[in-house]
């Protein structure tokens, strides 16, 4: 399955790399490093696509963070070139078959469910840096298994090939030795709607998860979970 980010499939299936949606993930990440009194001296990313997640951090952060960003993509690496500066730069690495510097955070954005030994990748990242970053997509909702369509379409585009809900999720992590600090819920379907299912739903999921953020989130789907972690 990882020939895909290699071979060129997976930027044909997704030519922006996600660019478009660095932003707003950048921003949930600011919030709980924010949140939780972090103040960071270097971040790294693993999988970290084009790069623009990191680039969007460092408008945000103080001038001294140093900012590194590993992918096993060439091509990732080659449209993160653009974003390179003094402080941020990129690197073609499998970061689990090469010793790296320690940091003091490590971002995980939207990655392990798309490595086949997950759990195996998890417990490789330990000891990387002092603290962790997870956002891992809740793909595991009532709404999403009855249909069908949304789970095979993740899978076919995008590579996902394990599918959490928040419970399993932060077993996954609690298996691999991590010890959890805090998570929240993120909504990019609900704040973003790209479709007319996810508008047609933004308004109920919204609603609703004001009531019972976690039934909503089983019931109807559209959102991922943020973890701090460390081991």
């Amino acid at each position: 399955m990882q020939t895909i980010y290699v071979d060129g499939t997976y930027l044909e299936n997704n030519p922006t790399y996600g660019v478009e949606d660095s932003p707003w993930k950048a921003q949930q990440i600011l919030s709980i490093i924010r949140k939780n009194q972090l103040n960071p001296r270097s971040i790294c990313e693993i999988g970290c696509g084009a790069g623009e997640i990191l680039s969007q951090l460092q408008l945000s952060l103080p001038e001294h963070v140093r900012f590194q960003g590993y992918d096993i993509s060439p091509q990732a690496i080659q449209l993160s070139q653009q974003r390179r500066n003094q402080n941020l730069s990129f690197a073609c690495e499998d970061i689990t078959k090469k010793e790296i510097d320690f940091f003091d955070i490590l971002l995980c954005i939207d990655v392990f469910e798309h490595v086949e030994d997950y759990l195996n990748f998890l417990r490789q990242l330990r000891p990387k840096s002092k603290y962790k970053i997870f956002h891992i997509p809740l793909d595991m909702s009532a709404q999403f298994v009855l249909r069908a369509e949304p789970i095979l379409w993740m899978r076919e585009n995008v590579g996902h090939i394990h599918y959490f809900m928040k419970e399993t999720a932060l077993w996954a992590l609690k298996d691999a030795g991590y010890n959890i600090l805090d998570y929240c819920y993120t909504a990019e379907h609900v704040d973003r709607p790209k479709s007319f299912k996810a508008r047609s739903l933004s308004l109920p999921r919204k609603i609703l998860h004001a009531i019972a953020p976690d039934v909503t989130v089983r019931l109807l789907g559209g959102y991922s979970l943020l973890v701090l972690a460390e081991s």
